[in-house]
């Protein structure tokens, strides 16, 4: 893809090459970066033309990107032009002396920094398993209601259920030290797999108990999916962009969730129509052949592999290099989710038994306060965790976003949009941060190990955050309440786990964690 741009200088061709390279800071062969784009080319040539030069600038990206090409065609398209237009510009500029122009800021949807086509490739592919997941891993909790007339559950029980679907997170535990051992390639595809074989199990489970049995096994590839996912586009990430694509995987998962909202309407056709929806996730297993051809391992963790076999042992987690990084990020996920979790599960529930909202009102309102807002929590998280760091941003993103999600559980009318909407945004904030350093404070050869664990941790969290508000839910008369006090735990955790954790961002990933084989 190409996009081109003429400029007529009354000089002699070599004079105005001259001035091209030192205003665009091009090689000796005429190329240099796009202004606006670090994964695009910039290609002075010149031409003699009547007593004058003409310069043609040429603008390429030829970087195919699979699955998400269609979209950031887009992107690239307007990162060309106004590469162009600065570019130009900036030659005028220098002919005459005169201060270049301003140069023009990078698309939040641009990545700082350049990635190479196996690095982009790989991302692409995590991403759109990263939009799968988030589809399947919504649905328990999007059509809660529906599922819970069908099989005459109340609110206690299907808090209850929730608290044992995060059991499958011990079988997530064993898959993402497996990656340490197998790579992350493998455990991802047979993540997939498994949430697929959960969402048929639970579209035609006869029984609640059975249902829930299934949804312990979508859990686990959930959990599992998400965490090796994260790590595989961390390690792959170049310097300086590796915030960027966590925040790309959250963007990805965010718009599956988003597909799951959409679908919420189907509730309101019938008593048993929301098995349809599951029934949608179990159809993606067509897909895992192709992403099988498309998902290649890690450079980092295939190095790695070729060195040793000594990988994904519990004790080098454990020891002096990262065990107090384990221990700070352990209590941060246990603390964090105490709130998270019921808020997520129970919000639809809390919207149609506590303030009169239908199944489609729940997703037209869902569609203003999480859609857009999300979407602009994710791609300012992404840019604000690598300039202003990962620990600011997590603090700042959890005291807020927790704030004002318990301001949404204890309010009515306008507010209730407000805080929901704003809340969002600052939460994208925190938890991308977090997922961030979870990634990155661990050495390759442990790295799924330690995130096992801290994804144990997080489950006894959101166990914990269910059964609290199952008793404040009779406690205090109001699920939005209960939920609401489940509040005051992340908030602790940002006050008193974050600040003593070390910063990631403006580091090599060597750096951060090295590894010790």
């Amino acid at each position: 893809m190409q996009r081109q741009e003429r400029i007529h200088l009354d000089a002699a061709p070599v004079e105005a090459l001259a001035h091209a390279r030192r205003a665009l800071d091009l090689d000796a062969d005429g190329r240099g970066a796009l202004a606006a784009d670090p994964n695009g080319t910039l290609v002075v040539t010149a031409a003699a033309a009547g007593t004058g030069t003409e310069l043609t600038l040429v603008a390429e990206h030829g970087q195919a990107i699979p699955y998400f090409g269609w979209f950031f065609s887009l992107v690239e398209r307007n990162a060309r032009r106004r590469s162009l237009t600065w570019s130009a510009a900036a030659i005028d500029a220098e002919i005459a002396g005169t201060p270049p122009p301003t140069r023009p800021r990078l698309s939040p949807l641009t990545p700082p920094s350049g990635f190479e086509g196996e690095q982009a490739g790989l991302l692409a592919a995590v991403c759109f398993m990263g939009t799968l997941t988030g589809f399947a891993a919504a649905l328990f909790g999007q059509f809660a209601n529906a599922i819970a007339t069908t099989f005459r559950v109340s609110d206690s029980g299907l808090a209850d259920a929730a608290a044992i679907t995060r059991f499958g997170a011990l079988f997530a535990l064993f898959a993402a030290a497996l990656a340490d051992r197998i790579g992350r390639r493998r455990v991802l595809l047979g993540s997939l797999l498994a949430i697929c074989l959960g969402s048929l199990l639970s579209a035609v489970a006869p029984t609640f108990a059975l249902l829930t049995a299934a949804q312990i096994v979508v859990r686990a590839g959930v959990n599992t999916a998400l965490i090796v996912g994260g790590i595989a586009v961390v390690e792959e990430a170049p310097d300086g962009a590796r915030a960027f694509s966590i925040a790309m995987l959250g963007l990805a998962a965010g718009a599956g969730y988003a597909l799951s909202v959409a679908l919420l309407p189907i509730a309101d056709l019938g008593r048993d129509t929301w098995r349809i929806a599951f029934g949608v996730a179990a159809v993606i297993a067509v897909l895992v052949p192709r992403l099988a051809r498309q998902l290649p391992e890690t450079r980092r963790y295939g190095s790695l592999a070729a060195r040793t076999k000594d990988r994904g042992r519990l004790r080098e987690v454990l020891d002096r290099s990262y065990g107090r990084r384990l221990a700070l990020l352990a209590g941060l996920g246990f603390l964090s989710n105490v709130f998270s979790a019921p808020s997520a599960q129970f919000t639809n529930r809390y919207l149609e038994h506590e303030r009169g909202f239908s199944g489609s009102s729940i997703a037209g309102f869902k569609a203003v306060t999480n859609g857009i807002p999300g979407l602009a929590g994710i791609l300012l998280a992404g840019k604000l965790a690598e300039s202003r760091g990962r620990r600011p941003v997590a603090i700042i993103g959890l005291l807020v976003g927790t704030g004002l999600s318990m301001v949404f559980f204890l309010s009515t009318g306008p507010i209730l949009w407000i805080a929901s909407s704003i809340g969002i945004i600052a939460g994208a904030s925190g938890t991308l941060s977090v997922g961030a350093m979870d990634a990155e404070l661990f050495a390759t050869e442990v790295r799924g190990t330690a995130n096992g664990i801290l994804l144990i941790c997080s489950v006894l969290g959101s166990v914990t955050g269910f059964l609290l508000t199952s008793v404040l839910r009779d406690q205090i008369g109001s699920l939005g309440g209960a939920i609401a006090v489940c509040g005051i735990a992340p908030v602790l955790a940002a006050v008193f786990l974050l600040p003593h954790l070390p910063e990631s961002s403006g580091r090599s990933l060597d750096d951060v964690s090295p590894s010790e084989v």
